[in-house]
């Protein structure tokens, strides 16, 4: 048929390779804690849980070194990074001004069927409060802001500031203990202000929630002060 293009001249699509999934697995790991600070890591080691070559891991491990989350040193056990105070600022600096603009957006991109599934969401938090399920709640926390991001057309926006806050994770992680109340009273606020259609009131709530971090820092790094770099304000 006239015009129709070649199948021979589309381009394949991609599948993660086994480095990325390594990456993955242990990106998951050392953000949520499951390895943490100062934990050490060996190739070998590695490669014989998750079933690899130790290639594949060698790539992982130099990737999650060029974010910061790993310390690679010759001849040294490599380790899991202690937080970073400067890289936690700059990841809570970049996922802010995203989501401001997000928040902006949303306020006349979201539907009542949006509103639905965020309202449901915000339930699902409710429980997981209730039920001391830290980890539940994080991830139901994501989803919140990723829904977001999603129903008004912008993917890859969440897939920015999916990258960008991860050094931000290991500490809300933490705060978790004792601001899940406090974060999913945020939510609500900012879901209304959503549903208001108040684009300076969303924004300032999303600024406010965000930098909640700041306030918690002191807290967290006196709790945990194993986890933190000691040279690092």
């Amino acid at each position: 048929m006239s015009g129709s293009p070649s199948l021979a001249s589309l381009e394949p699509i991609p599948r993660p390779s086994v480095a990325d999934q390594v990456f993955e697995k242990l990106h998951k790991q050392i953000v949520w804690l499951e390895l943490p600070p100062e934990s050490r890591l060996s190739e070998v080691d590695v490669a014989r849980a998750l079933d690899v070559s130790r290639q594949p891991v060698r790539d992982a491990f130099y990737r999650l070194s060029k974010l910061g989350f790993l310390v690679i040193r010759p001849q040294r056990a490599t380790t899991v990074s202690q937080i970073s105070v400067s890289k936690v600022r700059e990841a809570s600096f970049v996922r802010t001004a995203l989501e401001i603009h997000v928040m902006r957006a949303a306020c006349d991109g979201l539907s009542d069927t949006d509103f639905d599934t965020l309202a449901e969401i915000l339930e699902r938090q409710k429980d997981a409060v209730d039920g001391g399920a830290r980890a539940g709640f994080h991830e139901l926390d994501d989803e919140f802001h990723q829904t977001i991001c999603d129903c008004i057309g912008h993917p890859f926006a969440w897939q920015m500031i999916r990258d960008s806050k991860a050094h931000m994770d290991r500490v809300r992680l933490l705060s978790l203990s004792f601001g899940s109340q406090r974060a999913l009273d945020d939510h609500l606020r900012i879901f209304d202000a959503l549903k208001a259609r108040d684009k300076d009131l969303a924004g300032a709530l999303i600024e406010q929630h965000l930098g909640r971090i700041h306030e918690q820092l002191g807290r967290i790094r006196s709790e945990h002060p194993q986890y933190f770099a000691e040279d690092d304000i």
